[in-house]
């Protein structure tokens, strides 16, 4: 998981690497399972920290086909990045190769470029002005003027030469006086960016207990508070949990749907207010006994994840996530950063207004379902905004109430749920588009599949053996690795 992650910083660099924040779920064979929750930190510790001005930040539209969202970026929209903690500190704890071996893949991607898929060439055309938006960024992904674009090979030397001597000197890289940490700080501060040594040096990966809830009979675990992700997508799970399963497609399509709006509705600003605060569990169970609603708000679209499963039962459930990155590249460094604290979704009260130190929110929501007598059966994730949940929890129903193996589960077409209206993805069948109508949402119908209904990469354990499944929507891949690291042809079916 640990390679895959170092990786996915230049396979995906747009959308995670070191300025990332992120959150790893890890299960050993023996022992509990820790969320550990390296996402990223509001700045401004310090006497000579600073607080956000909505005025400092540039605002872009992204479309997304059918569909827009705005994005908030430059300098002073860069958090306190710790996703590269987070992944020092599993290796760390549960690790059996050296790191040097670990980073090498991912150096030699870098040195020898990635080719762009169309599913990668498409993102970056969308986020073309944050990925220009500096040259620093300018001179990774339009190299010659114009954007890469599919069949083109992304080099990334920089990027090279900072894992490199990441897997020479540890996590003391990142520490307060690390070269890593005082290059970012003093790469940012010029610029107008607001991380300062104090919030490097306040910086810790908090490990968290998951929240849980049944499905089934299973156990589904995910990203506890104060992220919202996994407890709305166990908020919906517990609402269909509550109803009888039925083997009529229609018909489960219209209870996911209803379960998803249900669990949409509890994110009220007071659901905001008290995530991460003594007592939200029992507020926000009793909430969901009542059934109350509303409507929520919109989320960051650059999510990479990664799930990993071995022959020993050892599970490895991680997101990670630039935002839509914040067009800023210190040129030494040759990595993105990323744009939390210009994601509306993140700052629900207005951009500046968490206070310096406290973690943001997040929607990711890395996730593991384990069978009645505990092994792992399923573990996934995905990328997608808002839409993550949709699709974690479509995928999971597909696999559980449906019975579809895990490959089908992921490329089945999906429906997303927000407000009062639902986006059909091409593909979901008439009949399911004719009784959403009829129940009153307002559709919104797309051609064909879209990255916008999120990226789901899963990976399961069956009696026939294991399965691994990328989505499709955004370039997803499985892979089986032996002990010494060589990669095995994974059958498509388990």
């Amino acid at each position: 998981m640990v390679a895959s992650a170092f990786a996915a910083s230049v396979a995906e660099s747009a959308l995670t690497g070191p300025g990332a924040g992120g959150f790893i779920l890890v299960r050993p064979p023996d022992g509990p399972a820790v969320v550990h929750d390296a996402f990223a930190a509001a700045p401004g510790l310090g006497p000579g920290g600073r607080r956000l001005r909505p005025e400092m930040l540039d605002a872009f539209t992204v479309p997304f086909g059918d569909a827009e969202q705005v994005f908030h970026i430059g300098p002073a929209s860069v958090a306190v990045p710790g996703f590269y903690r987070g992944l020092f500190e599993v290796w760390e704890h549960h690790g059996r190769l050296p790191l040097s071996d670990l980073v090498q893949p991912a150096v030699a991607l870098a040195i020898e470029g990635v080719v762009l898929s169309p599913e990668v060439s498409y993102l970056h055309t969308i986020l073309r002005e944050m990925l220009t938006w500096t040259p620093g960024a300018a001179a990774i992904y339009a190299p010659g003027g114009a954007l890469l674009g599919t069949g083109d090979r992304l080099r990334m030397p920089r990027l090279a030469e900072t894992l490199t001597e990441l897997a020479r000197t540890g996590c003391s890289a990142l520490d307060v006086g690390g070269w890593l940490s005082s290059r970012l700080v003093d790469g940012l501060t010029p610029l107008g960016g607001l991380v300062t040594a104090d919030d490097i040096a306040a910086y810790r990966v908090i490990p968290r207990t998951p929240w849980e809830v049944a499905f089934r009979g299973h156990r589904v675990l995910t990203n506890p508070p104060p992220s919202s992700g996994g407890v709305l997508i166990g908020a919906a799970l517990a609402t269909m949990d509550a109803r009888p399963a039925t083997a009529d497609p229609i018909a489960r399509a219209c209870a996911m749907v209803d379960a998803g709006h249900r669990a949409n509705g509890l994110r009220c600003e007071e659901f905001v207010e008290r995530l991460g605060e003594p007592g939200f569990t029992d507020w926000f169970r009793e909430r969901l006994g009542r059934g109350d609603g509303g409507s929520p708000s919109r989320g960051p679209a650059g999510t990479t994840h990664v799930s990993v499963i071995d022959a020993d039962g050892m599970i490895a459930s991680t997101s990670s996530s630039n935002g839509a990155g914040s067009g800023v590249v210190i040129d030494d460094l040759g990595f993105l950063l990323n744009n939390m604290l210009g994601e509306e979704d993140l700052n629900p009260g207005g951009f500046g207004r968490v206070e310096p130190g406290r973690r943001l929110t997040s929607m990711m929501a890395p996730t593991v379902i384990l069978t009645p007598d505990g092994h792992p059966r399923v573990v996934i994730g995905s990328a997608g905004s808002n839409r993550l949940r949709s699709a974690i929890l479509q995928t999971t129903v597909n696999i559980l109430d449906g019975g579809m193996d895990g490959i089908d589960a992921v490329e089945a077409p999906r429906l997303h749920v927000e407000g009062g209206g639902v986006d059909v993805e091409g593909g979901v069948p008439e009949p399911v588009v004719q009784a959403l109508d009829a129940s009153g949402y307002a559709l919104r119908r797309w051609g064909g599949m879209n990255l916008f209904f999120g990226g789901v990469n899963a990976v399961g354990r069956e009696s026939t053996g294991l399965w691994g499944a990328g989505d499709p929507r955004r370039g997803g891949a499985a892979a089986a690795v032996n002990h010494r690291g060589e990669v095995i042809a994974l059958s498509p079916r388990p």
